[in-house]
């Protein structure tokens, strides 16, 4: 991080520690079939890294012996990687909440076609991107035709029960701004997404996710390349409310990346700052099957203001609005 992002650990935030462990997000590859102006991770086609057979062997075991609650699989687009399937019914089978971070349009791409099934009949909760409801906002974010082929992607979770009230089958959005500006509040733009995706495309879902653009990895590169990055961490760091500390998602979650190796938190890992345990400067999964993390400080640095900037940003969304 020092030599990419050196003002990042320039900024002062306030220190943190674990509370208990309820989360594992696990980052399966950084292959993904859209390259996204916004993309924290710099995914795209031409990655190739992905998580081995071996390592999701190492995951649910890590799920089986410390109990773990929730598993929130990313990427890249997580679909791709080949093992996917076998790690989510591993935790299903597990009785674990497992969350799939999908694009949407991956549910359209060769090989995938019977994707959304097998997401409904393992009752995965999908948290979708959709930055906009509208299609030119999207697709200069994401790339041309990405709207269509989302909509098209809604379409499809809808068809099997995906958003709809009379079922278990979560389907939940995902807005980020589209430079570098705080989220507007969620509860007033969800309203917005529910009218405008619901009366123009018959399109439903359970809930929107506001989060916050990180300062890092292709969005950073942007910001740097306009000269708004200084500005932009000034925005954040003026932005900070101390109430939203008590909900960032890094005190009751970890971050694995494909190889296992841990972090506190999805943002650190693509700054490669490693989660440090029993001295090691790099710990993996395999290391931490029987260790306690509650209380252990977390690794903070300038960009963990994009967390507790405003409303709070976390993997759930706003945390002030979440709280109240």
């Amino acid at each position: 991080m020092r030599d990419t992002w050196p003002l990042l650990d320039k900024i002062p935030f306030p220190p943190l520690r674990r509370g208990a462990l309820q989360t594992l997000q696990v980052n399966v590859g950084y292959r993904c079939n859209q390259s996204c102006v916004h993309c924290h991770v710099n995914a795209g086609p031409n990655r190739t890294e992905e998580m081995s057979s071996e390592t999701v062997d190492t995951v649910l075991a890590f799920i089986e012996r410390r109990r773990i609650t929730t598993l929130d699989i990313t990427g890249g687009a997580p679909e791709l990687n080949p093992h996917f399937r076998r790690l989510v019914t591993g935790a299903r089978d597990r009785a674990v909440r497992v969350m799939d971070r999908c694009n949407l349009t991956i549910l359209e791409q060769p090989g995938q076609e019977d994707l959304t099934e097998f997401l409904a009949a393992q009752q995965v909760e999908v948290v979708a991107s959709m930055p906009c409801y509208q299609i030119d906002n999207v697709d200069k974010q994401r790339g041309k035709g990405v709207f269509d082929g989302s909509i098209r992607g809604l379409r499809r979770l809808n068809a099997v029960g995906y958003g709809r009230p009379d079922t278990e089958l979560t389907l939940n959005l995902v807005y980020n701004p589209q430079g570098p500006s705080l989220p507007p509040p969620q509860a007033a733009l969800e309203a917005d997404y529910k009218r405008a995706l619901g009366e123009q495309y018959g399109i439903v879902f359970n809930n929107l996710y506001t989060l916050a653009n990180m300062p890092i990895q292709r969005f950073g590169a942007i910001l740097l390349s306009q000269g708004q990055f200084d500005d932009y961490l000034a925005l954040l760091q003026h932005a900070h409310l101390d109430a939203n500390l008590d909900g960032v998602m890094c005190r009751s979650l970890i971050s694995v990346d494909y190889r296992g190796y841990v972090y506190d938190c999805d943002f650190n890992q693509m700054l490669d700052l490693p989660l440090s345990h029993d001295g090691r400067e790099r710990t993996h999964l395999s290391d931490l099957l029987h260790a306690d993390l509650t209380g252990h400080p977390i690794r903070v640095a300038g960009h963990c203001f994009g967390c507790t900037a405003g409303q709070g940003s976390s993997c759930g969304g706003a945390l002030k609005e979440a709280a109240e």
